[in-house]
C-alpha cells in the first residue's frame, strides 16, 4: 500500500470492487523480518519470516486484526502463498492507492482463527479440499471448523483433538468448484451438538 491508501481502507472507502489481480509488492520494516502468520491477526501462529525489502507476489487480500507499520495502521493483510500465510499490509509497498488483489476466499487457499487469542486456527487447502485445524492452547478444549456447503448443509465439523501444538488434517466431499463457508471455534469434543466459542467471523472459499 501506499501513505494515501491507508485513510481509505480505515474509513471504509476502498471496496472489493478495487481489487482487480494479484500482484507485488515489496516489505518494508525498520530493518528487522516481518512474521509471517498462519491466519490474518497478530495472535496467530508465526509460521515464519521474511526480510525487509523481499518481494512478495500477494494472492489475495482480506481483513484482519489492526496492525500499525511504517506505512500507517491498517485492517488489511495479504495472502503470500509462496510464504504459507499473511503479513501485514502496513509493512508491504504496493504502489497503488487502491486494494490490489481479490478479496480471499477464491479458490486460492484461506485461513482463520478463533477469536481472543487464537486458541484454534483453521487453513482451508483449495487444492484437494483439506481443512488443517490447529489447537495452541492447553485450554482443555477442542480446536475446531464449523462449515457449510452449498444448498445451505452442515453444519460438518473438522476437529482437532490431539492437544496443545497439534494440527489434524481432515478432506471433506466437496466437488472442484463447489464451495464452503466456515468458521474456526473452540468447543468440548461431542459429535453431534457441540457448544461452539470464540468463533471466528467465517470466509467462503472454493476447491479449486
Amino acid at each position: 500500500m501506499t501513505v494515501s491508501v491507508l485513510a481509505l481502507l480505515v474509513s471504509g472507502v476502498v471496496s472489493a470492487d478495487a481489487a482487480v489481480t494479484a500482484a507485488t509488492g515489496t516489505v518494508k520494516t525498520a530493518g528487522d523480518p516481518l512474521n509471517v502468520r498462519r491466519a490474518p491477526s497478530t495472535n496467530a501462529s508465526a509460521v515464519r519470516t521474511v526480510a525487509n525489502g523481499a518481494t512478495v507476489s500477494i494472492d489475495c487480500q482480506t481483513i484482519g486484526s489492526s496492525v500499525e507499520g511504517p506505512l500507517g495502521k491498517t485492517t488489511l493483510w495479504d495472502y503470500v502463498p509462496a510464504l504459507g500465510g499473511y503479513i501485514s499490509d502496513g509493512y508491504v509497498y504496493t504502489g497503488s492507492d487502491e486494494r490490489i488483489a481479490p478479496d480471499c476466499g477464491v479458490g486460492s487457499g484461506s485461513a482463520e482463527c478463533s477469536s481472543g487469542t487464537c486458541a484454534a486456527e483453521g487453513v482451508f487447502k483449495s487444492a484437494g479440499a483439506k481443512f488443517v485445524v490447529y489447537d495452541n492452547d492447553g485450554d482443555g478444549k477442542s480446536g475446531v471448523v464449523a462449515y457449510w456447503l452449498k444448498g445451505g448443509a452442515g453444519p460438518f465439523y473438522a476437529w482437532n483433538s490431539g492437544g496443545t501444538g497439534t494440527s489434524k488434517e481432515t478432506a471433506i466431499n466437496v466437488p472442484k468448484g463447489g464451495w464452503v463457508y466456515y468458521k474456526v471455534c473452540v468447543a468440548n469434543y461431542s459429535a453431534t451438538n457441540p457448544v461452539l466459542e470464540a468463533c471466528s467471523g467465517g470466509i467462503t472459499d472454493y476447491v479449486a
